[in-house]
């Protein structure tokens, strides 16, 4: 079982993305799904989160306004829409399906979101 980010690449400062996390051999319906950001030298932080059902959504100050969580049940997905994107936004990005409980738990490998001309 896992999770596999995709999505990423480079963008210019103002432009947009959109990220995927599929998973594979569990259903995201009993997890919560969620996107954290780790930029080189600094720690990862959790961006946004969206409930199992959908019905309680949350985004850090850093990204609320210009980032939008999804999900899809059906794709067994989540998703991340960036956009105005700036250079402080430039990080690995990573999906993260937590049970909301002191259970298993799975971490993509990330995918890297590069901000620059």
């Amino acid at each position: 079982a896992q999770v596999e980010e995709s999505g990423g690449g480079n963008v210019q400062p103002g432009g947009s993305l959109k990220l995927a996390c599929v998973a594979s051999d569990f259903l995201t319906l009993n997890y919560h799904m969620q996107w954290y950001r780790q930029a080189p030298g600094k720690q990862r932080e959790m961006i946004a989160t969206i409930s199992q059902l959908g019905g309680n959504i949350f985004y850090s100050d850093s990204v609320k306004g210009h980032f939008t969580i999804l999900r899809d049940v059906f794709r067994n997905a989540a998703y991340l829409e960036m956009t105005d994107l700036r250079p402080e936004g430039a990080a690995t990005y990573f999906c993260h399906a937590n049970p909301g409980c002191q259970c298993l738990n799975y971490w993509g490998k990330g995918t890297l979101v590069s901000v620059s001309p």
